[in-house]
């Protein structure tokens, strides 16, 4: 049984003749017979009633075994579903439909995509944005459990079932309040950096991970004061002179009363927009990704 054979059942049970039908469907008479013939045998049943009064000189319309009433019903539903999926993938094909699901690191989706996302917005305002924010490891955890369809991360979560293209390159700088006693460095070492009381990010973010890993690689303590996901708070934090942290360059603003210090050696990150490769993104998920490449 399939579309075609349906679709012939369904066109006789509603113009009552095999000639109207095949006229409707702009096939030989011969042809549907054969077709709803195969049907019955396919299915073990007798769908049309086949006695001499079934089209009669009374004008009698032709009739359907009781087989052959329930089939058709089913056939009505199947083919209004095909005829919504038809449409549904044509106006996704025309991105007039759509949804795009990605998950971004906190300091991305604060300070990098939301002029990015209302440009988007404009461009395709029939498409629906779903964002995920979270630390790295939330965005990488999200892609493999396929919750979103893209997700912006590390260059070093890259994995191997992963298509992935370099979205942006950022410095890591050392945020510190106005006046605190590095804010005249042009330059901060880590061991400087681990000497002084930190806030940072709470387990999950990259920036955290890779904080700890440094420390750990030089032998050197980790005092963390404060633990927030929250960045206008820590950027507060820091600001008062509480605490200093590192964070991605992008993040303090002109009008901010903290200073930006590089490391040195500089340190970047490389973030990198990804999908898994055995589950192929979808037309809007491929403009979306199209759009930022486009709109670095």
């Amino acid at each position: 049984m399939d579309i075609k054979q349906l679709r012939q059942l369904e066109a006789l049970a509603t113009r009552g003749s095999f000639t109207l039908a095949a006229k409707q469907l702009n096939i030989a008479q011969p042809a549907l017979s054969q077709g709803i013939k195969r049907l019955e045998e396919s299915l073990g049943v007798t769908l049309i009633n086949r006695n001499k009064h079934y089209r009669g000189q009374d004008g009698s319309r032709l009739t359907l075994t009781a087989e052959g009433e329930a089939l058709a019903q089913h056939a009505r539903l199947i083919l209004k579903q095909v005829k919504q999926a038809e449409a549904h993938i044509k106006s996704m094909a025309n991105l007039t439909k759509g949804e795009v699901r990605i998950a971004v690191p906190g300091m991305l989706g604060s300070y990098y995509l939301p002029s990015r996302l209302m440009a988007f917005r404009h461009r395709y305002p029939d498409l629906k944005l779903s964002l995920f924010e979270g630390g790295t490891r939330d965005s990488l955890r999200m892609l493999q459990n396929e919750e979103v369809d893209i997700a912006i991360i590390t260059g070093q979560d890259l994995q191997p079932n992963f298509d992935s293209h370099l979205l942006l390159r950022e410095q890591m700088v050392v945020a510190v309040g106005e006046d605190h006693p590095l804010a005249e460095h042009s330059g901060i070492t880590l061991e400087q950096f681990f000497e002084q009381e930190l806030v940072m990010f709470k387990p999950g973010y990259f920036h955290r991970e890779w904080m700890l890993s440094q420390a750990k690689a030089l032998d050197l303590e980790v005092n963390i004061a404060f633990e927030t996901n929250l960045i206008n708070l820590i950027k507060q934090v820091v600001a008062q002179g509480f605490a200093i942290t590192s964070v991605l360059e992008m993040v303090i603003e002109a009008r901010d009363p903290i200073r930006a210090i590089p490391f040195s050696p500089a340190v970047h990150l490389d973030l990198h927009i990804a999908w898994n490769r055995e589950r192929p993104i979808g037309l809007a998920d491929r403009a979306f990704v199209e759009f930022l490449m486009n709109n670095p």
